[in-house]
Parts: C-alpha cells; structure tokens; sequence
C-alpha cells in the first residue's frame, strides 16, 4: 500500500468518526468530536500496520500472516473500554449508552476506512446519523432527561 493511500484510509476515518463526533458534541454527550474522530483514526491506522505487515518488502520470510479476525477483536475490545467509560448508571437512570454505541460503531467505521472499504464505512456513517438525527426528530425525549443530557 503507497503513503499516499494509507493516509487517504486515515483521513476518512477522521471525517466520517469526526461526522457521528460532532452530532454527540453539538448535543453536549459525554464523548464529542475528538473523542470519535481519535477512536476511527486509531482504528484505521491499526488495520494498516496489520496490512503492512502481511507483506514486508524485501524479505517475503519476515512478512507475517494477517488474521482479522484478531484484529477485529481487538480493535473492539479497546474500543468497548472507553464506551463503557460513557456509560453512567444512577439508580434505575442510565446515561451515556448511545454515545457509548457510536464510540463502538467509529472504531467499526475505523476499520473498514483502514481495509479500503470507504464505501461500506461511508454507508454506516449515513446510517448512523439517520439513526441519530432522525429518531430524536420523530421520538421527542421527555423532558426530565432533557434537562439531564442523557441519551
């Protein structure tokens, strides 16, 4: 892969994470723009260095074979640890689940920008954001929990 793709892969995880970070900012939730624009990017650029080292040019013995699986698994488990520092359970009150979601749905977007699937991760930003936008149009949030900022 050249630099110039990587860093393509890495600049649209930075804008599709930074797209979904906004919405939660401009919403005061507890992880905003920075927050989900890192998560992508970090994503993306782990899913380039597993890549890069499938093929190590000029000693194809020291490449490494590529199981995405793991790093599928790992990108999610680091992930799901700052999403559940989003989450804050009060009582029966519990804030913070849908930005702990989109944190979780950034580092998937992350991946498939760092795979080359720009298509699919532009695809799970529009609906993500439909999901968002749309369902706090059409389902209004009582009042109480307006005033608490919760999700």
């Amino acid at each position: 892969m050249s630099e110039l793709d990587a860093l393509i892969r890495m600049a649209m995880a930075l804008l599709l994470g930074g797209l979904i970070g906004w919405d939660r900012e401009a919403n005061a939730k507890s992880a905003g723009l920075r927050t989900h624009m890192m998560i992508s990017l970090a994503a993306a650029l782990f899913t380039v260095i597993a890549l890069e080292l499938t093929h190590i040019e000029g000693d194809p013995q020291a490449s490494m074979s590529y199981d995405p699986g793991r790093l599928i698994e790992a990108v999610t488990s680091g992930v799901a640890f700052l999403a559940a520092g989003s989450i804050v359970i009060s009582g029966t009150n519990v804030r913070g689940i849908t930005t702990g979601a989109s944190m979780w749905l950034v580092g998937a977007i992350g991946l498939c920008c760092g795979t080359g699937d720009l298509v699919l991760a532009v695809m799970a930003t529009g609906m993500a954001l439909l999901v968002l936008w749309v369902i706090r149009k059409v389902i209004p949030q009582p009042e109480a929990q307006k005033a608490d900022s919760g999700d």
